[in-house]
C-alpha cells in the first residue's frame, strides 16, 4: 500500500474510525503544511482547500473494502493499525493535528483554514457566510488577477495535478490549450477527459488542438538533445507550415481571453514541441504580446 494512503487511514483511525469529508480535507491540509515533503497538495475549491488526489486515493480504498463512504463521510472498516505503520515524525504530527483540531466541526475548520491559508478560500462557496467582511477582504486580496496579455506554456512532468492547477490559477490563466496529439497519460489527472474536468472545477476552460501535436511514433528514440532538435526541425518544416489556421485560432483565443497556456508533458521546454509552436504563434503579424514558459 502506498505510504500516503496509510496516512489517510491513520487520520481516520485517530478520528475514531469516522470523519466527515470536509474535515478530512482540512485536517490533511494542516498536516501537510507542516511536512517537509508534503504527501498531498491542494487547490482552492467549493469549501476551501481540496485535493483531487486525496479523493482518488479514498475512492480506491472504498473499492478495496478498507473504507465505507456515505454522502458526507468516510468510515474505516479495516481493522489494521495504520498509525503504528507510520514513521515517528508523521505519527507525532498527525496526533498533534487531531488533538488540536479534531474536535472542531467542519464550519469551524473551514473558517480557521480560510484565515490561516486565504488562497485556498478564493473559490469557496461558504467564505462569505463564515467570515466577517474584513476577513473576506483578505481572501479577495488573494485572488490572482493579472491584467497583461500573455501566451504561457506549461508542462506537467514531475508535478502533481494540484501543483499544475495552482500554476494555472496563480498566473490567472483563463484557457488551457492542450497541444498533445495523443492526450492520454498514465499520470493521474492528465488524460484529456480528466484534465478537462479538473480544469472546469477550478474555473479554467480547456480546449484541445491535436493537429499541432507530434505523433507518438515520431517520438521514439529521443535520448539526447540533438535527437529532440532533429525532431523539432522536422516539426517546424512540416507540421507548423500545415497548421497555420490552428495557430491563428490560438492567437484569437489569446486576444479574447488575454491569458492562455499551451500544455504538453515535458518540463524542459527545450524538449517539447510547444516551444516551437508558441514561437510560431509569436511570429504571426497580429502577435504583440509576451511569451512566457512556466
Amino acid at each position: 500500500m502506498f505510504y500516503r494512503r496509510k496516512i489517510l487511514l491513520s487520520l481516520i483511525q485517530l478520528m475514531s474510525d469516522a470523519i466527515d469529508k470536509i474535515s478530512l480535507q482540512k485536517l490533511l491540509l494542516l498536516f501537510t503544511k507542516q511536512q517537509e515533503n508534503p504527501i498531498y497538495e491542494f487547490v482552492p475549491y467549493k469549501y476551501g482547500c481540496y485535493s483531487f488526489s486525496v479523493n482518488a486515493d479514498l475512492a480506491v480504498m472504498v473499492r478495496n473494502g478498507l473504507l465505507i463512504e456515505n454522502g458526507t463521510s468516510f468510515m474505516k472498516v479495516d481493522k489494521a493499525d495504520y498509525v503504528r505503520q507510520l514513521n515517528r515524525l508523521d505519527t507525532q504530527l498527525l496526533r498533534q493535528i487531531v488533538t488540536e483540531y479534531g474536535k472542531m466541526n467542519s464550519d469551524a475548520l473551514m473558517s480557521m483554514t480560510y484565515l490561516k491559508y486565504p488562497y485556498y478560500a478564493t473559490r469557496s462557496e461558504t467564505a462569505t457566510r463564515l467570515l466577517s467582511e474584513a476577513e473576506y477582504e483578505i481572501v479577495r486580496s488573494n485572488i490572482p488577477k493579472l491584467g497583461d496579455t500573455i501566451l504561457f506554456t506549461i508542462g506537467y512532468e514531475g508535478i502533481s495535478l494540484e501543483e499544475y492547477l495552482n500554476k494555472l490559477l496563480k498566473n490567472d490563466i483563463k484557457i488551457l490549450v492542450d497541444v498533445r496529439n495523443n492526450p492520454l497519460s498514465r499520470k493521474y489527472g492528465f488524460s484529456k477527459n480528466q484534465l478537462h474536468k479538473y480544469c472546469a472545477y477550478v474555473g479554467v476552460q480547456y480546449v484541445h488542438f491535436p493537429e499541432v501535436g507530434i505523433k507518438s511514433e515520431q517520438r521514439q528514440a529521443l535520448n539526447k538533445q540533438s535527437d529532440y532538435d532533429a525532431l523539432f526541425e522536422i516539426y517546424r518544416k512540416e507540421n507548423l507550415l500545415q497548421t497555420g489556421t490552428t495557430q491563428k485560432k490560438i492567437l484569437e483565443l489569446l486576444e479574447q481571453h488575454q491569458r492562455i497556456a499551451l500544455t504538453c508533458f515535458e518540463a524542459n521546454i527545450h524538449k517539447c514541441h510547444r516551444k516551437h509552436l508558441a514561437e510560431a504563434i509569436a511570429q504571426l503579424p497580429a502577435f504583440t504580446y509576451e511569451l512566457k514558459h512556466i
